[in-house]
């Protein structure tokens, strides 16, 4: 095990960018994300479950939310893989940040604040070839911002491949850090940035309480457990919807795919949530396999 926590589990993502003692991490790299665009000076970290709209509707739940003085809103999140509607459930986290902002009463003239989305990927984006991709409001034709107020960033992970000594921003010196945290034996960058220091302090194994060592440990099993049976899935996935796929058309064979990838992670204890994150087959689906 290296000297640093692996920063793509949920328990390392939250402590390094989600509590109080971490807060300046998160604020440091929010500047440096949003350079030239916005200053962020300090933020309060939110109830991360958002209640449905209706009693039929579907609650949101977010990795970290947390909001600036001024009243915008951060989602920051972390995904470790892609699925069925990703951008769909992205967009839908945004607008329900801006529609819980609407209030009773004719006197409110919909005035909003703005609602950023950040997302760090463990992925490649289908047709995106690139590490950062911004979406913002603008015109078609001429590219211009008609509204700041609702944005995303999302960072594919697999596209960063710089080396340390090639790293010439701080942008780029704070992916590599995330990238390879758990890889790392000496703290690069020390001379350039003090956040850097207190990252990596942050996130030293050693720095972990018995409670929190053992929380570490067992989702690190199941995340190595998880990618190893995700991988070995797809092949098997993969060849069984060719041989459909020619059997039954291309549409036919892709599903028999998902079903088989979703029958080797129920085999192999991976939990509902994460099945159907992963395949996009509902509950019902996954118990009939």
């Amino acid at each position: 095990m290296g000297k640093y926590i692996n920063p793509f589990l949920d328990f390392s993502f939250k402590r390094l960018f989600g509590q109080e003692a971490s807060k300046e991490l998160l604020i440091d790299f929010l500047n440096i994300l949003l350079e030239g665009e916005r200053k962020v000076e300090d933020i309060t970290f939110m109830d991360k479950e958002i209640p449905a709209e209706s009693w039929e509707g579907r609650m949101a739940i977010f990795d970290i939310l947390c909001r600036e003085k001024d009243g915008t809103y951060f989602i920051v999140e972390m995904q470790n893989s892609n699925q069925f509607y990703f951008f769909d459930r992205a967009l839908f986290y945004l607008c329900r940040m801006i529609s819980s902002q609407g209030q009773k009463g004719g006197d409110w003239m919909f005035e909003i604040c703005p609602v950023y989305g950040i997302y760090f990927l463990n992925f490649r984006l289908p047709g995106l070839n690139k590490l950062r991709t911004d979406v913002i409001l603008a015109d078609r034709d001429t590219g211009l911002q008609i509204d700041g107020r609702l944005r995303q960033i999302f960072i594919s992970l697999p596209h960063f491949e710089l080396t340390a000594d090639e790293c010439k921003t701080d942008f780029e010196r704070w992916i590599y850090l995330f990238k390879y945290m758990d890889t790392l034996e000496r703290i690069p960058f020390e001379t350039k940035k003090a956040t850097f220091r207190k990252l990596l302090k942050a996130a030293e194994i050693e720095s972990l309480n018995s409670g929190d060592r053992r929380r570490y440990d067992k989702m690190l099993k199941d995340y190595r457990d998880y990618v190893n049976t995700v991988e070995y899935a797809k092949v098997e996935g993969i060849e069984i919807g060719m041989e459909k796929g020619i059997e039954k058309g291309k549409l036919e064979g892709k599903l028999e795919g998902i079903k088989a990838v979703a029958f080797r992670l129920k085999k192999s204890g991976v939990s509902l949530n994460l099945i159907m994150q992963t395949t996009g087959l509902s509950p019902e689906e996954i118990k009939r396999l």
